[in-house]
């Protein structure tokens, strides 16, 4: 190859590389011009732009509150795992000092983590407190009540909870053990049927955001059909008619997030104080789950991809309806 060819080569080169980076430049320019053109035109009818942003709020607000409490719920299952009891109570004939010594033997056991033990006099005192009847049980010759001791498991799953009771009952000295673990298998078939339901309830709401949009851009894309037909007319290709449509179900979307972000906060703070009460007077310290820092994340982004699918959707389809005259 000669030395003018060469140079013809790595010329041509050039001049690829420089009509490549100027469609580059040109495509990021009119991705710019179209992103802020359409903000515009949402700024423009401000009222529409918010009513349209409201609705998808609202659609997402229900799906995004049960998540979040469901996800307070898993942190309630995982704590009452961890105090899972079982209550071994001992024969009415076991003195105190026999009582101590089944104690050691159930402490001793290998699956079990701790072991608290309850005199006949400390169970016959809580009951009076509980109750209130302190006047009244104590007019009783002897105390009914047998002593008991509450043991907590290693592993607080129901299939290994329940073979340790049977094991409890075989030990000398301890005459039932009780188990009540239904409460806590419904609690987990109620959180199943609720990550069931969150899922549906999304899916369903999330169609409605595709609607919303979908129709809000089918109305735009209508109300600019002449400019359309005439850009399709000098070459504009699809892409390029529907990009400022994209931009569009993008910053409704977006616009939709922040504000079911908003009603989300603004609504955990209006129910905290009640609900901290309400868990007070039972006892427990519970607070309302917030959004952190992931879950916004998740719940802009989400809502910004539906408003993009449910435009593009939209465009798509109208566009291939529109034909140049």
């Amino acid at each position: 190859m000669s030395r003018q060819e060469v140079r013809e080569t790595r010329r041509g080169a050039r001049s690829q590389r420089t009509r490549t980076s100027s469609r580059l430049r040109g495509w990021g320019h009119h991705h710019r011009a179209m992103c802020l053109d359409s903000a515009r035109r949402l700024i423009r009818y401000p009222v529409g732009s918010l009513l349209t942003m409201l609705a998808i709020a609202i659609a997402l607000v229900l799906p995004a509150a049960l998540w979040l409490t469901l996800d307070s719920a898993r942190l309630l299952d995982a704590e009452l795992n961890e105090s899972a009891t079982l209550t071994a109570y001992l024969a009415s004939d076991v003195d105190e000092a026999q009582a101590v010594r089944v104690n050691e033997a159930l402490q001793a056991h290998s699956a079990v983590a701790a072991t608290r033990l309850i005199t006949a006099a400390e169970g016959m005192a809580e009951f009076q407190q509980a109750l209130g009847l302190t006047d009244a049980l104590s007019r009783l010759d002897d105390n009914p009540l047998p002593a008991s001791v509450v043991v907590t498991p290693r592993d607080a799953s129901p299939e290994a909870v329940s073979v340790l009771a049977g094991e409890l009952e075989a030990v000398t000295g301890v005459a039932d053990v009780r188990l009540d673990l239904a409460w806590l298998e419904r609690l987990r078939r109620l959180a199943e049927l609720g990550q069931r339901l969150t899922l549906a309830l999304g899916v369903l709401f999330g169609l409605g955001v595709l609607l919303i949009v979908g129709n809000t851009v089918r109305l735009a894309v209508e109300s600019r059909r002449q400019e359309i037909e005439v850009v399709t007319l000098i070459g504009a290709t699809h892409a390029f008619v529907r990009r400022p449509f994209l931009y569009s179900g993008a910053w409704y979307g977006l616009g939709g997030g922040l504000l079911a972000w908003g009603l989300l906060t603004v609504g955990g703070e209006w129910l905290a104080t009640p609900v901290a009460t309400l868990a007070e007077s039972y006892g427990a310290r519970y607070s309302l789950p917030r959004l952190d820092a992931m879950g916004s994340a998740v719940l802009l982004f989400s809502s910004t991809l539906l408003g993009l699918l449910g435009a593009w959707i939209a465009v798509g389809r109208h566009l291939a309806e529109i034909r140049p005259r």
